[in-house]
């Protein structure tokens, strides 16, 4: 098996001029072990480096290199019917791999996401991606296969995600149930591990960009962090902090580097509190269509955060009060401590990790049936209110007439009164009348019940003509803003 050797130079400059169609393609060879590569190894793209063969590199071992052909015929052309969504970097299409397209690379469905060449990331940001996916592995983090770079082409296959984002579960997947209390902090525990990770590895990371929407779930809601562009080195040696250019999405960075650009693990933690509180609040970090104290969603949930008896008012309403309480004021408190302004004050996120894994075994779920109201059964109670019924005549119970029936009694008792009292008979007439309207309009009163109870939809709706519509609820959202 020949093996293609691809030189660092060739990996950030070679990638510019095109890869040739005859050249061999690449194979999957043997994982070693290597120090991470990190960024600082090398600076601006067509900077020589001391790595000659990739393909014995952490990053070389791990990826498949596609050629754009190859990646046309994976999503049907970028097919509009393979279309899933559209970040920062550019669109994103699905796609499927079979066993003829590459060897050594299992039948799978994957990712395509397409770098836009007019977006707000570049070439550094792919780079970036590859450098860090292609050496960081773990159950919480999204798997990279491979890329493909071509002339100004940039692309990048990752393993697809079933259940897409947690920004879609949580916000615009309007036909589906909410998401239960124990998948939100199945969630919240795996993306929290995933970051935890990247804070302690032997070269510590700083994702930088932790949002909803970077958070992906596989079918059976593990929770996965994606898109690296952004994501940094943390500091080395006696640095404290690294300073770079603020940038990130509106609403999810931490106060001191928007104010400073001192970015350092704790800004994660920060970005991660308020994804906390989206979880448990399903409101969205930024909202312009709510009223101006709501907008920001982690000012308006701070004063409720650390008092247990007002956590209850910053609940998902959609959870309809299914979820632990406990765990609940055991997550708000956390996420309190994670939107701490001072970022001394906030803890790890081993710390956190720890305390999620707490919250899992909390079972003080409350547990019931859904219930349909139907009408009274016709052996229920009198009230106390309710008048006395009229007296039982031979046939049995005497139910209220009608009107007509009313004036039909009312001529035959006349046809039998003598000609002087007609005048006496239709004043009580008529007070028996006002009686009976006012007997029938009494609010115990109520009429022999026909209803038989009911059990399902049809049945209610061939009873009522009408159908039974839930009430709609707002998933609208202000749309998130990239911002330098």
């Amino acid at each position: 098996m020949t093996k293609e050797k691809v030189s660092w130079k060739y990996l950030i400059t070679g990638c510019y001029k095109g890869r040739s169609q005859s050249e061999p393609k690449k194979r999957m060879t043997k994982t070693v072990s290597f120090p991470r590569i990190s960024m600082s190894d090398f600076s601006l793209p067509g900077t020589p480096l001391n790595f000659e063969d990739i393909s014995n590199s952490p990053i070389g071992s791990n990826l498949h290199i596609f050629t754009l052909a190859e990646l046309r015929t994976i999503t049907q052309n970028f097919s509009q019917n393979n279309f899933l969504g559209e970040g920062g970097f550019g669109p994103v299409h699905k796609g499927f791999i079979d066993e003829r397209m590459k060897l050594g690379l299992q039948p799978q469905r994957v990712a395509v996401k397409l770098l836009d060449l007019d977006g707000l990331q570049g070439h550094r940001e792919w780079l970036t991606e590859v450098i860090f996916l292609g050496q960081l592995m773990h159950p919480n983090l999204v798997k990279l296969i491979g890329y493909c770079c071509e002339d100004e082409n940039r692309l990048l296959v990752y393993e697809y995600m079933v259940r897409g984002s947690l920004e879609n579960q949580l916000f615009r997947n309007r036909y589906c149930a909410s998401l239960p209390w124990a998948t939100r902090m199945k969630i919240a525990l795996g993306a929290a591990e995933g970051l935890a990770f990247l804070h302690e590895a032997e070269k510590p990371v700083i994702y930088r960009d932790f949002k909803a929407s970077n958070i992906l779930l596989d079918s059976d809601y593990t929770a996965k962090l994606s898109d690296f562009g952004l994501a940094k080195d943390g500091p080395e040696g006696d640095n404290t902090h690294v300073s770079t250019r603020v940038m990130g999405t509106q609403g999810y960075a931490a106060p001191e580097y928007v104010m400073t650009g001192h970015l350092t693990a704790m800004s994660d933690v920060y970005s991660f509190g308020v994804v906390l509180l989206e979880i448990l609040t399903g409101r969205r970090s930024m909202d312009k269509s709510r009223p101006v104290r709501e907008q920001n969603l982690t000012e308006w949930a701070r004063p409720y955060l650390n008092d247990p008896r007002k956590v209850d008012r910053l609940m998902d309403p959609r959870l309809d009060g299914q979820y632990s309480i406990k765990g609940a004021q055991k997550a708000a408190q956390l996420a309190y401590t994670c939107l701490k302004d001072n970022p001394k004050s906030r803890p790890t996120m081993s710390a956190v990790v720890k305390i999620l894994e707490k919250v899992q075994g909390f079972d003080d779920i409350p547990v019931g049936p859904f219930v349909y109201t139907v009408s009274p059964s016709p052996t229920r109670e009198k009230p106390e209110n309710e008048p006395e019924k009229k007296k039982e005549n031979k046939e049995g119970t005497r139910t209220p007439k009608l009107d007509d029936d009313d004036g039909d009694e009312g001529k035959n008792n006349n046809k039998k009164k003598k000609e002087g009292d007609e005048d006496v008979e239709d004043d009580e007439g008529k007070k028996d009348k006002s009686n009976h309207h006012k007997r029938r309009r009494s609010p115990g009163h109520r009429h022999k019940s026909t209803i038989s109870p009911v059990h399902s939809d049809t049945s209610l709706y061939k009873y009522f003509n009408n159908g039974l519509n839930s009430p709609k609820r707002n998933h609208g959202g202000a749309k998130e803003e990239i911002f330098k």
